[in-house]
């Protein structure tokens, strides 16, 4: 896989390079309240600007329906841009429109400009591969070469992710080369004892992973909505807790299989319950009971995990060489609900192993409850694309910057 490095060597000075960045930043209204994903873009883009070239930044933006919309607009991401590189961010109302191609023949040498938000054509995220490509011959007429740095979004079939790089000459951006060493070390050179948290919403969301994780992880955690799943496949009742029954049958497979292969699976011992969801905006207390996961009451449900249950998955974490960690442990974003998400990143940041943090509301969760983002080993930019990785499945955008 060619990368920027090579890039760089052969010289981009004048050349109009096509950056696919994920700027897929969460917005409340016009306001950037995470702006992650920017600043891990800003490595790239800088190098190339400095380097001379005339720098096309595309990106994504939620899941518009193919056509504009205001709420999706990338406006407020080029001013943020264009504050983590220090220069002026041109900003191109369209995708391949009049605004666009002004927009680009515009630039000069060093110059930087962000096109709208790509899945604003119906072309970028279409099953249909004529209207694809339709798609990305039009974006390839705005470049001279293709630098793939959106890791974020590799695991989808987009026209700007798949497609495009077969137009221009291309090579990988410095956050996905980053990133592809990363998942190499969870992968094919992990350091042992090797320790895997997951959490989040739902089991289903995660039974890929799990599967390969069988055959290669040493110890793997369970927390968040996805963990009442195994409780009640080991015979705990539940309460109102989240539970996908449909799953159950699997996760009694996985719980086998682990039992099978020494894989240890360590499960909640307690969780804090409610008995209604809280008002995530207004955060008033919930004042949450600490209960057993054998003594879950019928008209609660558990949000976080509990205590004694924080205290045994540091202890658990302690030891690992490698720790591979995608999902909250709870409802992160209530107080009263932080406190196991907060214990998993303080246990990362204690143990002398090689963290990772498997992006989305993981890496969202090490930001908004304050924790030093340089001190994990890596954060990744890519939650999804992270886990597809681990399933050991090919990986559109990556499979289209190889050589």
């Amino acid at each position: 896989m060619k990368t920027i490095d090579d890039l760089l060597r052969d010289g981009v000075a004048g050349e109009r390079v096509f950056v696919r960045a994920d700027l897929n930043v969460p917005l409340a209204g016009d306001t950037i309240t995470d702006d992650g994903r920017i600043r891990a873009a800003v490595p790239t883009i800088s190098r190339l600007a400095e380097a001379g070239a005339r720098v096309i930044v595309a990106s994504h933006l939620g899941r518009p329906k193919g056509e504009p919309d205001p709420r999706f607009s990338l406006a407020p991401v080029a001013t943020r841009l264009g504050e983590l590189l220090g220069r002026e961010v041109a900003f191109a109302t369209d995708t391949v429109g009049d605004s666009a191609k002004a927009t680009v023949a515009a630039l000069g040498d060093g110059e930087v400009t962000l096109l709208e938000n790509l899945r604003f054509q119906a072309g970028e995220t279409a099953k249909d591969d004529a209207e694809r490509a339709a798609f990305a011959d039009e974006l390839a007429a705005l470049a001279d070469l293709y630098v793939g740095d959106g890791f974020g979004a590799v695991h989808r079939k987009h026209a700007s992710v798949f497609d495009l790089p077969a137009r221009l000459p291309h090579a990988a951006g410095g956050l996905i080369a980053t990133e592809v060493g990363v998942l190499r070390r969870l992968t094919d050179e992990v350091e042992r004892p090797y320790a895997v948290v997951l959490g989040g919403a739902k089991v289903s969301d995660k039974l890929g992973v799990i599967d390969h994780l069988l055959e290669c992880a040493d110890r793997i955690l369970i927390g968040g909505g996805m963990a009442y799943t195994f409780l009640k496949a080991q015979g705990h009742e539940v309460g109102n807790s989240l539970l996908q029954e449909d799953q159950l049958e699997a996760v009694r497979g996985y719980l086998k299989r682990a039992e099978e292969r020494g894989v240890e699976f360590v499960l909640p011992v307690d969780v804090l319950a409610v008995a209604e969801f809280p008002d995530l905006a207004a955060k008033a207390p919930a004042d949450p009971r600490t209960v057993g996961v054998d003594a879950i009451p019928a008209d609660l449900m558990g949000l976080d995990i509990g205590p004694k249950t924080q205290e045994l998955y540091a202890a658990k974490l302690a030891d690992a060489a490698t720790v591979f960690w995608n999902g909250p442990m709870g409802v992160f974003e209530h107080p009263d609900f932080d406190g196991g998400t907060r214990a998993v990143a303080q246990a990362l940041l204690d143990s002398s192993a090689f963290t990772v943090v498997g992006g989305g509301d993981s890496a969202a969760a090490v930001r908004l409850l304050g924790f030093d983002e340089t001190a994990f080993g890596h954060i990744s930019t890519g939650g999804g694309a992270s886990l597809e990785y681990l399933e050991g499945k090919t990986l559109p955008g990556l499979a289209a910057l190889e050589d």
